[in-house]
Formats: C-alpha cells, structure tokens, sequence
C-alpha cells in the first residue's frame, strides 16, 4: 500500500446527455461500468485511501461497488468539480500526495497515473495534458513565453470572451491531476465561481499554483484513447468500438485467428491457447477461457466458461457457467447453462440444454433433450426428446445415468431416479423408479389397434 498516496474519484455527475435513468458512471463499457475501470486503473496504484464522490444516482452507484474498499463522499447539490474535489479531501488526511480522477474517462492506465503522481513534490502540481486535433469542448492550457503553464480556460468561458487565443490551443486539459495534499486543501477554499457558469471549478487551482510558487508540472498519456471522455450514447458507442478493437488487435497478436476482428465483443476477460480460431458475431462476456485448437462458430455466447483443448463449439450455441473438456462437440443451437460440467469428448447437439449436470467421457446428447441436476456416466446416449423431470415444484431432484447406458427417444426421466449401467430405456418410457444394470426398461401404455373404427367426416 502507497501510504503517501490518497485518491480522489470524481464521479457525482448526473450525465444528463446519456438520457438515462442509470446514472453516468454506471453506463456500460465493454461489460463493466464506467466507472469499474476507472477504479481498477487507480487499485494498482495501491493508495492508502480511495474516496468515491457521488452525488445523482448515488444510492445506485454505492450498491454497485459494495465490495469494494472505497470511501464514499457524497456531493449534493453539484456545484463545480472545485466544489466535488473539495467535498472528496474532506475525509483525507494532510500529508503526502492527492491524484484526482474522473469516473467517466475509463481507459486511463495505471501507467500514465503512477507517471503523474510521480512528479509531485512540495512545491509542484502536477497536470495531465494532452494534445489533441480537436479540442473542442474541453478547458485549454494556457503557458506564458517561458512555456510554464499558469492557467486553464475552459471552453465555454473562452468562448463567452471570444478569446481566439485560446480558443485556437490545442493542448487541453484532462481534468486529471495530482498535489501536495495540504497545500490542495488550501488552495480548493480559495476557489470563487468567477465563471460563465457560476460554479467552483477545479481547474482555477492550476493558476493558484502558479500564484503561489508552485512548479506545474505536465505529463501526457501515451494515447489519447486513455483520456477520452463519455458524455452521451454517440461517444460511448464510439469507445465501445475503439475497445474492442484494441482487444480483437491484441487477441490477434496472441496468435487467434478472428474471421472479422470487427465483429467481436469481449466483455470481460478473454484468456486463448494456441490456434483458436473465431467466427463473427461472437461475444465472451465475464471470465472466459479457451484451450488449444478451440473453434468458436458464428454468433455464439459465451459467459464465465472453460472450454478445453480441440473442442469445437457450433454456430448460435450459448454457454454460461460451465466447464467443458478437451475434444468436445457443442451445438449448434446448444445452452450450456451454470453447473454444466462435461468432460473430454461429449456431445452436446442440436436444441439440447443441460443444466447443472455432470456428463463423463464420451457421453452424448445430440437433439432436442433436456438434461437437468444429472449425473451421466461415460458413453452414454441420450435420446432426441428426452427430458430429465428434476423439479417437483418445490424442489430439485438428481437423476443419475450409470455408465454405457442408452437412453431411448422421448423418454422422461422422473428424478430421484437411477437409470442402472449398461441399462437400455425404450423409447416413449417415463421413468419414476430406478432401474437395474443391463436390462430394458419399458414404461409406456400397450399399442392397440382398432379395426372397426370410423373417422369422422364434415357433415
């Protein structure tokens, strides 16, 4: 833990352009919120205190990151990112340093943090700049001849002065910053709402620095990617392909084989083997895993799963929570739902579900069947149409397949059952007793057939 180093969060605003309930910091990036990656991005830095500033929406924000070690501060009403950071110091303690960070410009890296802080010292502020085509929007750095920064004029006001000067800068400021904790504390009861909108803002504390003697102090990311901010659907969309993007770019490198890198969405973590390949239309969403050789077919899901070497999941299956073993055959149209466990060379076929169930080497279940809180054994066949009939409407029962047993066509398995080894269940049976090892099992009413009968006719 850095014990000189203490961490602002600004993340109070209501993000009235996202025209959302959920507040901004929540808006979802590449599966996680906003202002999760911020968090994650300041956590390497290890502070001695991380203090969250919330204000719309705060109830919502502190239920999402309730297992988190943070320190809440709460902002209301909203008056200026001066009166925010002032609100988030309010629990900090003086003495070594204080980086303050924005919720809603997620793809900061740790690096370029650490960098930042780094330059701090009793006598210097230090600010994140960055040079941009376009600065449009954002607060200019304003440097004497000298080339020492004194100020920063946010857009608005330069446009209210019609100052060109500034308005013609393209070094803009990313609302990132780092200070001697004691001499921020200061400076941000010295702020005054000298502006166009009539607010304490942050950014006058870079000209009391200068007032006051303090060296400024600029470092830049490496990208602009990471200082990219989100103000409404249009550029979270925009960052959401950037992202994925830089993730299809970095699985590619990693030796995967994707058949359209802009048709891929990774929300979460996508760890690969050597020789993966795929298809479009695919998304990976929490903690995902694929061994050697694995083929992903077009337009699947896949959530929190371990897949194993040289198996091959078929195109429109959907697999969550499970775990699936080497030289598998999944799908098409295949869910694998939470529990689902198969080992090595399993089946899983066409429109079949399994569900918190455990199938051994080689058993397989290739159409139209349900297999529910079951434990199959090796080699087993499970017949189109059958179903395991687990739940009694109050509660969940197990069915138990022993090894080589075959399963007929439209049977129902009625659990607690157990279905003996090398057994054989005719087709049509429903099944509510266990059956012995090695024998046919038959439960379905007599066919009959009535000679003498007459079909009815239209009258």
């Amino acid at each position: 833990m850095n014990q000189t180093l203490s961490v602002i969060v600004l993340a109070a605003g209501k993000g009235t352009r996202m025209k959302s309930a959920l507040p901004k910091v929540l808006q979802p990036l590449a599966g996680r919120a906003l202002l999760a990656h911020s968090l994650a991005s300041v956590a390497a830095l290890k502070p001695a205190q991380t203090v969250v500033v919330v204000g719309h929406g705060a109830e919502q924000v502190k239920a999402a990151f309730k297992d988190h070690e943070l320190t809440w501060a709460l902002q209301m009403p909203q008056n200026g990112t001066g009166h925010a950071a002032a609100v988030g110091l309010a629990p900090v303690a003086d003495g070594g340093v204080t980086l303050l960070v924005t919720g809603d410009t997620p793809l900061i890296r740790t690096e370029t943090l650490a960098a930042l802080t780094a330059l701090v010292t009793e006598k210097t502020f230090a600010l994140l700049t960055c040079n941009v085509a376009d600065p449009t929007g954002y607060g200019r750095i304003v440097r004497n001849a000298a080339g020492e920064v004194v100020k920063i004029v946010e857009h608005k006001d330069a446009l209210a002065a019609n100052d060109t000067a500034v308005l013609a800068l393209n070094e803009m400021n990313t609302g990132i910053m780092a200070a001697p904790t004691a001499w921020l504390r200061g400076a941000l009861t010295r702020l005054e709402p000298h502006n166009a909108q009539g607010e304490l803002y942050l950014t006058d504390v870079i000209a009391m620095a200068a007032f006051d003697g303090l060296c400024v102090a600029t470092a830049q990311p490496e990208s602009e990617m990471e200082i990219v901010g989100v103000n409404d659907k249009v550029q979270l969309a925009a960052l959401e392909r950037d992202v994925q993007r830089a993730e299809a770019h970095r699985l590619m490198n990693a030796g995967v084989t994707l058949a359209d890198p802009a048709r891929i969405d990774v929300r979460g973590k996508l760890t690969t083997g050597t020789d993966v390949f795929i298809d479009v239309g695919c998304v990976f969403i929490g903690d995902v895993s694929l061994g050697d050789n694995v083929s992903i077919g077009p337009n699947c899901v896949l959530k929190d799963a371990v897949i194993g070497a040289n198996t091959a999941i078929h195109p429109m299956s959907h697999l969550e929570g499970c775990t699936v073993g080497e030289g598998a055959l999944i799908g098409p149209f295949a869910r694998l739902r939470p529990g689902a466990v198969l080992a090595d060379e399993v089946h899983i076929g066409n429109f079949v579900e399994v569900k918190n169930s455990t199938l051994a080497k080689g058993a397989k279940a290739n159409h139209l069947a349900y297999l529910g809180d079951a434990t199959v054994g090796e080699r087993v066949n499970y017949g189109a149409g059958s179903i395991t009939a687990n739940y009694d409407g109050a509660n969940k029962h197990r069915t138990v397949i022993e090894a080589d047993v075959h399963v007929g066509s439209n049977c129902v398995l009625v659990a607690p059952v157990t279905i003996g080894a090398g057994g054989t269940v005719a087709g049509g049976s429903t099944i509510t007793k266990s059956t012995p090892p090695a024998t046919l099992t038959v439960a379905r009413g007599k066919q009959v057939t009535i000679t003498k009968w007459l079909r009815a006719k239209k009258v």
